[in-house]
């Protein structure tokens, strides 16, 4: 599935190629809600935006004038809500993927709000538009001397006792240490809980896994028993948990886009097509197919099952400073860059 390529004009007035997503993602790298939410509204406002591959620092445009969707990622929504009304007058859908974990012992979150201003942010956000549309991700799961799995449990049991009926699911996955080298520094480097020798044990064992997924399984009956039918969903993990009832999550997700948003017919077409419809004469769309098209992202990683998107968030900009994230090389990179923020400016960093 190719994104389509369209000429804008920047705000200098240069003519450059763009791509136009049906679906953006805002972000898996950084927190716009909490903060670019400025930024990110001043640029649907001119229509585009810009961005650097992390990888060649090339630039990349990005054009707004398709877009049906956007799945926003956050600790903090806060920041966003004024702005939330504009996407609805725009006619533009979106629900949130929204981290809440427990790690205020350990300060392996250094800039979140506090726990239960956290939750207060959650609950508030479920209210304002749907518990269908947030979903909360305690992510990643990490493991020390001092978090056992037995702990994790019990923490992720406090969440969701507060968060009863202001979800639908809760989505985790198991942090990723030895993958990435800047991780085990920033864990070794920010924190009390490892060193060059341990710091490879935040990554559970197998058997570790298997008392987190059965410890999951206990604690959802426990809710199913309270009239709460939360599900249980994994994150780009390789490990198949059908027989706990454990399904792998689509964080860009194409079935719960055709049910939350089922009225808007031109995207449930694209949802099943991966084509904008072409009116006929009558004003008529084509009838839309039972079955869908595979639109799976083959630029995430294998075991990510997230439908096509473009995402617009940049590498070393949020300033949460959480020490497990693959996004952000040190918290010196963070604070560099946030003094190139401009929110007139067409990208986040200038």
């Amino acid at each position: 599935m190719i994104i389509k390529k369209i000429n804008i004009i920047t705000d200098k007035g240069i003519s450059v190629e763009a791509i136009s997503p049906i679906i953006i993602s805002a972000s898996r790298s950084t927190d716009i809600p909490a903060f670019y939410a400025k930024w990110f509204f001043n640029r649907l406002a001119k229509g585009y935006c810009a961005w650097y591959n992390p990888f060649n620092q090339q630039k990349m445009y990005i054009s707004f004038q398709q877009c049906k969707a956007i799945v926003f990622w956050t600790k903090n929504p806060k920041p966003i809500l004024p702005y939330l009304h504009e996407l609805d007058e725009r006619g533009i859908h979106y629900y949130f993927q929204f981290t809440l974990n427990d790690y205020e012992k350990e300060g392996f979150e250094p800039n979140v709000m506090s726990l239960k201003k956290r939750i207060d942010a959650f609950i508030n956000l479920s209210n304002l538009i749907g518990h269908d549309r947030v979903i909360w991700r305690f992510d990643p799961l990490i493991v020390s001397d001092e978090i056992t799995p037995r702990e994790l449990l019990t923490r992720i049991w406090n969440i969701g006792n507060k968060l009863k009926n202001y979800t639908d699911k809760l989505v985790f996955s198991f942090v990723d240490v030895k993958a990435y080298r800047k991780v085990q520094n920033n864990l070794v480097k920010e924190t009390n809980s490892f060193n060059k020798e341990n710091v490879e044990t935040a990554e559970m064992n197998y058997a570790q896994r298997i008392e987190i997924i059965e410890g999951l399984v206990k604690i959802r009956e426990a809710w199913e028993e309270k009239g709460w039918n939360i599900s249980l969903a994994t994150c780009a993990e390789d490990i198949n948990l059908e027989q706990y009832g454990i399904e792998h999550n689509s964080c860009i997700d194409g079935e719960l886009m055709e049910h939350l948003f089922s009225n808007d017919k031109e995207f449930i077409y694209y949802l099943r097509t991966g084509k904008i419809p072409e009116y006929d004469i009558f004003g008529e769309i084509p009838k839309i197919p039972n079955k869908s098209k595979s639109l799976k992202d083959k630029g995430q990683r294998k075991n990510c099952r997230c439908i096509i998107s473009k995402d617009i968030g940049m590498y070393n900009t949020c300033s949460h400073l959480c020490v497990y994230c693959y996004a952000n090389t040190s918290k010196e990179c963070v604070i560099k860059n946030a003094s190139r923020h401009n929110d007139e400016s067409d990208s986040i960093i200038e």
